[in-house]
């Protein structure tokens, strides 16, 4: 496929800061691409890099040409800190902003794609909930229908129903061949939609590939992480269920890897199937439990194996992860 964007080597420091340390990506045409990383990472700075807003050591091309000679219609881009005129409607704000390119779509259409309408399209800007506005501020992205899309924490401050929907929206244009480069906090969202993930940590990009291919190569395995009542029972536990040959001969099927750690016991390596066994071991045992957390593997422990550190996402972020969590009642139901 043809490379839509290409960034070879790309360094930038301020000061004595180094944001950006060599960060080399090709990212194919209609391609989603997912940048991750904590605050302070240099995906900001990436982005400016990518579309030309800020001058860097190393070589940059959107689209076949130096990013500052691409036809700006060509190109959406929506920062991660963004005001438009306060005292504009949505409707007044899309006119704007298409009136500066020879084509764009009417307002109407695109503020229907970001699920703004009826009255809410005829406040004020300032007057809109932070979610609201964050919508109004992709559909401005939007407005001239462009090729390359350069996305900068786009769901911030949206509610998980309109996340969603613009989740969806993002699918769409990505069908339709519009390439799109990424940055998030949400681990949960790149790997809902991004065809590769790229990990940026401390200017350094230290993984790419698909999530799935990252995930297999570095995520581990699949854990069930058990809160008992008490510390004796943790300890029975861990003495029937581990793998090193010590499980009663009654329980013969049963062998897994176990530890404990901040009050709770992991065990590891369980699938869907085997949650049923290490529950039918711990009721064998007596052993009483109020919580069996069920976890696959996710971008998010690619991340700590890959740097060594724990992913900071902010709450509501981290809210997003349950789609890779079943949570188990005491009583043996998911919840």
């Amino acid at each position: 496929m043809t490379a839509a964007l290409v960034a070879r080597e790309v360094r930038k420091s301020y000061d004595d800061v180094t944001a950006l340390d060599g960060v080399s990506i090709d990212v194919d045409a209609g391609e989603v691409f997912g940048l991750v990383g904590p605050n302070g990472a240099g995906k900001t700075t990436l982005v400016r890099a990518l579309t030309g807003t800020t001058r860097v050591d190393g070589e940059v091309s959107v689209l076949g040409r130096d990013p500052e000679h691409v036809e700006k219609s060509k190109i959406g881009l929506l920062p991660q800190s963004f005001s438009p005129a306060a005292r504009l409607t949505p409707r007044e704000l899309l006119a704007q902003y298409g009136g500066l390119y020879e084509r764009a779509r009417t307002p109407e259409e695109v503020l229907s794609d970001v699920g703004i309408e009826g009255e809410s399209a005829e406040q004020w800007y300032e007057t809109l909930s932070g979610g609201q506005k964050r919508r109004v501020c992709v559909a401005i992205a939007l407005v001239n229908d462009p090729e390359m899309l350069f996305l900068d924490e786009p769901t911030t401050g949206i509610d998980p129903a309109g996340r969603r929907a613009l989740w969806s929206l993002l699918d769409g244009l990505a069908a339709g061949g519009t390439t799109v480069f990424l940055t998030s906090h949400s681990m949960a969202e790149v790997e809902r939609l991004a065809d590769r993930v790229g990990f940026l940590s401390e200017g350094r990009l230290v993984a790419v590939g698909s999530p799935n291919d990252l995930i297999e190569a570095h995520g581990g395995r699949s854990r069930l992480v058990v809160e008992t009542e008490s510390a004796p029972d943790k300890s029975r536990l861990a003495a029937g269920l581990d793998g090193d040959g010590s499980q009663p001969s009654d329980d013969p099927e049963i062998s897994f890897d176990v530890s404990v750690a901040d009050g709770m016991l992991t065990v590891e390596g369980v699938g869907p199937r085997e949650i049923g066994d290490v529950v039918s071991a711990l009721e064998r045992r007596g052993v009483a439990f109020e919580s069996l957390t069920w976890k696959q593997p996710g971008l998010e422990d690619v991340y700590l194996e890959l740097t060594g550190s724990s992913f900071d996402a902010d709450s509501a972020e981290i809210a997003d992860t349950t789609a890779n969590t079943a949570d188990i009642d005491a009583g043996g139901e998911r919840r």
